[in-house]
């Protein structure tokens, strides 16, 4: 559906939502995040309350990152952090970047699909809780920007197209449009003045005695910033406490020098509108601020922000795992803070470059420098990564030089080769490259190449890890069955879903066995751990079953003999194992359990229910151990489910209530196809998110009439 209105009038809407929601709960800051097409990004669409330049580092938060709009939208719930304790525990990465004193608020915007998240922040004066009145009111608030949303989206105008976030006034406070009526605001914060500043961080009023104590006149100074226009004011810390008010909202105070040594303190009172700024003479030096000589230098120090933005990619490349979570990383978050439109990201391998991940490079490019030799000179990578110094070229001219083919092969206008080396051992090589030509500052080349190092750590220890879950995940595949024998008369489906963290490997396990024409056995166990101990014990349980099956068809001796087994091998590991014996001649099914949840049944007009199977204890503890065997009758359409304890184990949720939850979804699940049954069943337990533990799933369905939803 298209439509040939105005698409301002869709922004004005949602903007207009925003700003009402932002101003209603009293918040200082609010933000409004939206998902991106592939959803697998969120950018930040809408500001309020602090200018985009302090909101750098979070104008895109990856779905899979841990961050509260993250986590807002992936687990469809409200996140609450009342202080910057909470948020350290609960968010660490979070509170590095933001490590003020306020209290914030994530809620997820969700109509028919998740369109994003919002986010507000207080300062940390508000009571540290949300009351039940608060958490509607921005549920509601939430269900309004999402039909919104929806609207534009039916319009033909969906919202997140990218580019840079607006950034919306603030609800209270006008903005200075003179000095005088900025000497306004001034003086209603304040019961005299001496300058007042813009969210921005510029001025916008200096009295007569604040260009006397500065040192400079009045008029010099409006619109500037002041760690720009006062050399002496070019610190990262006295910008930090700008920061550290804009975003907390609180008073703050700070002591700089003025050359030649006189000593200011600087008091700053925000509000929505901006802050004012009391100056005061010292009137001695601080003694913890002892008396350092000032030496010239060449280069500016790092702006605040830019060191803020190093410490959050910095913390965010320590929760990486492999070489596609560093690539992805270096794309979404560290491209963007430095507006780079192309990278190249190659591993030493054998000699050579190998492109491990690209972005903003056409096929026939990435073939090109794919595979160069180390000591290559047909770019300054191999340059580069020899001498370990960075290499940065502004514009083709440059590039043309020294290396004249390498700008016709991409057509990019500026780069920057980033070694990758750790310990003197090249790891690769991160070409970020711009599509016009780019000037690099000092300041910009010191913190690409601090980052430069933190990229190769990462690399490296994604490098290994994948290498070992390779290794590791070949392993299990081997040693799980690809295939499930054919029984007649019984309709056979499983599953294997691995933990989302860590190793991605486990030691659950299940198998279907036959046992000539007249019978068969179903077992499924799960070893301790997430390793490649618990997969390989996982492989000797699983032989061991099979030896001990063919031996005698009673459960309880089939158990038993996997016990003393596991017992003589000395593992440190424990196993639960759930076996049942299926005999479709006597229509008699023989159950025993060591320390395995129960099984589920399911029958034709009577629901389902967990199975009362007495246990034993679990596998290689006690070589003397007895297994007790239950006996329940095969009927005709009669289904089992067996399964592991991460289907139904989660934080905080009762085992049984679990179960019984998974009983009741079973009992109305179609079964006519198992897989879509086994997939249904998954979702309703919630294993397609984040699972905290591996997963095993069997299910057994004798013929016979179908289940209710399959009639």
């Amino acid at each position: 559906m298209t439509s040939t209105g105005d698409p301002a009038t869709d922004t004005g809407a949602l903007d207009a939502a925003f700003a009402e929601t932002v101003r209603r709960t009293g918040a200082s800051i609010g933000a409004l995040y939206l998902l991106a097409p592939d959803e697998q990004l969120l950018r930040l669409e809408v500001l309020c309350g602090a200018p985009a330049g302090l909101a750098e580092p979070w104008t895109r938060v990856p779905m899979a990152g841990r961050a509260p709009v993250a986590d807002a939208v992936r687990e469809d719930r409200i996140v609450w952090l009342g202080s910057q304790g909470e948020m350290a525990r609960s968010y660490p990465r979070t509170a590095m970047a933001l490590p003020y004193p306020v209290a914030l608020v994530a809620a997820p915007v969700t109509g028919v699909r998740p369109w994003g998240a919002l986010l507000l922040i207080w300062p940390a004066t508000r009571p540290p809780y949300m009351t039940g009145r608060e958490r509607s009111n921005i549920s509601a608030s939430c269900r309004r920007l999402a039909r919104l949303l929806e609207e534009a989206a039916e319009r033909g105008r969906p919202p997140g197209r990218g580019g840079p976030p607006r950034v919306l006034p603030t609800g209270t406070g006008h903005p200075p449009e003179s000095p005088a009526m900025a000497a306004a605001d001034f003086a209603e914060r304040l019961p005299g003045g001496s300058c007042a500043l813009d969210l921005e961080g510029r001025f916008t009023y200096v009295s007569s005695g604040a260009g006397d104590l500065l040192d400079r006149d009045p008029g010099q100074l409006l619109g500037t910033l002041p760690w720009q226009s006062l050399r002496w004011l070019d610190d990262p810390v006295h910008e930090d406490r700008y920061r550290a008010a804009v975003i907390s909202r609180e008073p703050v105070v700070f002591t700089a020098c003025r050359p030649p040594g006189v000593w200011l303190d600087f008091h700053l009172y925000p509000d929505a509108s901006g802050i004012s700024v009391r100056i005061v003479h010292t009137g001695e030096r601080p003694p913890s601020l002892p008396a350092l000589p000032r030496t010239p230098r060449a280069a500016r120090p790092a702006r605040a922000s830019q060191l803020y933005q190093l410490t959050h990619l910095a913390a965010a490349l320590t929760e990486v795992v492999g070489v596609q979570d560093v690539i992805d990383l270096v794309a979404d978050q560290i491209m963007p803070a430095f507006g780079a439109q192309g990278l190249v990201l190659s591993t030493a391998d054998a000699g050579r470059l190998r492109i491990t991940g690209h972005r903003g490079y056409t096929r026939q490019a990435v073939e090109s420098l794919d595979g160069l030799p180390l000591d290559t000179s047909l770019t300054p990578a191999g340059r580069a990564l020899d001498s370990g110094v960075p290499a940065f070229l502004a514009d083709p001219e440059e590039m043309r030089r020294f290396h004249p083919r390498a700008p016709r092969i991409s057509g990019k206008q500026a780069w920057a080769f980033l070694p990758l080396v750790i310990s003197g051992r090249p790891v690769g090589c991160c070409v970020l490259s711009y599509d016009a030509p780019h000037e690099f500052p000092a300041e910009e080349r010191a913190v690409l190449t601090s980052l430069a190092g933190l990229v190769a750590q990462a690399l490296d220890r994604a490098r290994l890890y994948d290498t070992k879950h390779e290794l590791a995940h070949g392993l299990q595949q081997a040693l799980l069955p690809r295939t499930l024998p054919a029984v007649t008369g019984l309709r056979v489906a499983a599953r294997y879903l691995p933990a989302t963290r860590g190793m991605d490997i486990g030691g659950d396990f299940y198998d279907l066995i036959r046992l000539g024409d007249t019978a068969a056995a179903a077992v499924i166990g799960d070893v301790q751990g997430h390793n490649v101990a618990a997969a390989a014990l996982m492989g000797q349980v699983r032989t061991g079953v099979h030896a001990q099956a063919a031996l005698g068809p009673a459960p309880d001796r089939v158990l038993a003999g996997t016990n003393r087994l596991l017992t003589d091998l000395g593992t440190d590991l424990f196993t639960s194992c759930f076996y049942a014996h299926l005999d479709f001649a006597r229509r008699r099914a023989a159950l025993a359990s060591a320390g395995h949840p129960p099984p589920l049944l399911r029958l034709p007009g009577r629901g389902a229910r967990p199975l009362d199977v007495p246990p034993g204890p679990l596998l290689g503890i006690d070589p003397d151990a007895g297994f007790p065997v239950t006996e329940i009758p095969l009927t005709p359409g009669l289904m089992l489910l067996l399964y592991t304890d991460g289907l139904v184990e989660a934080p905080g949720v009762d085992l049984d209530d679990s179960i019984a939850r998974l009983a009741r979804h079973l009992a109305r699940a179609d079964d006519r196809d198992l897989d879509l049954l086994i997939d249904d069943l998954v979702r309703e337990a919630g294993g397609t998110g984040r699972r905290i533990d591996d997963t095993a799933l069997l299910v057994l369905h004798l013929a016979g009439e179908p289940g209710p939803a399959g009639r």
